[in-house]
């Protein structure tokens, strides 16, 4: 289905019939990908006195209960609740879903025993263009990145200066293919988080940060049309499946 949309007054035509999840699934397996010292997450039927819920098992039905953790196990969008004492819920933050996006490719840097992405770097890779959300992907980008084991390894992270850069050109929604745009071990400074909320000033209650996606190599660098679907968790992050479309027109 070809559909035209109008956004800051230019019209772009998009094949909704086409879309380009860039989403990690969960699934009960060691494989699944992991940050944060947990352990994998679990599917399992639901057992009472002798019956279990699995049509496999002799039951009418599959009744499942899934045991995860949003920002641990999986592609996840998050809000400044996050990281905040006052609780926030991403539910109620994020009230928009579409939104036209910019898919960039960097490759960290070396600062001393870390891998990071520079203010730099960003700004080369978006120019002028002006979007309400950015997705970053990162190299090398292998398909090892849908099962990848992250903790205790120091992935590469955003310094604070891109974060801010991100802030002030007004992006919204930042979408990341790592596990936290912050260093896995840094005090629980979360700089990268602080700023493009901007906790220090007036707090940016509907952004929001996405974690743990995976975007394609045959998905180009390029202005995409976003669908940011979340699940209705009231909670700080939630399972979420982000979709980009291509514009037919760009």
């Amino acid at each position: 289905m070809i559909a035209t949309i109008e956004t800051n007054s230019k019209k772009y035509k998009i094949d909704f019939s086409k879309p380009l999840d860039i989403s990690i699934p969960l699934i009960a397996s060691k494989n699944n990908v992991n940050a944060w010292y947990l352990a994998e997450p679990t599917i399992m039927p639901v057992q009472d006195e002798g019956w279990t819920a699995s049509v496999k098992e002799g039951a009418s039905i599959n009744f499942n209960n899934i045991s995860f953790n949003p920002h641990a196990h999986g592609t996840h969008t998050e809000c400044v609740g996050h990281i905040v004492e006052k609780v926030h819920s991403v539910n109620k933050g994020l009230k928009k879903f579409f939104f036209l996006a910019e898919v960039i490719t960097v490759a960290p840097e070396k600062l001393g025993d870390d891998f990071v992405i520079s203010k730099k770097q960003i700004q080369f890779a978006l120019g002028n263009k002006k979007r309400k959300a950015v997705v970053i992907r990162t190299l090398p980008n292998t398909s090892e990145k849908l099962s990848a084991q992250y903790s205790h390894t120091n992935p590469p992270y955003l310094l604070e200066d891109a974060a801010i850069y991100l802030r002030e050109k007004g992006v919204e929604h930042l979408l990341i293919d790592l596990p936290s745009v912050d260093k896995e071990k840094d005090e629980g400074k979360l700089l990268a988080h602080n700023a493009f909320w901007n906790t220090k000033g007036k707090v940016r209650l509907g952004a929001t940060i996405t974690e743990f996606i995976f975007v394609p190599n045959n998905v180009n660098d390029g202005t995409y049309f976003l669908n940011l679907q979340i699940a209705p968790f009231e909670n700080d992050a939630s399972p979420s499946k982000p979709i980009l479309y291509a514009l037919l027109n760009e």
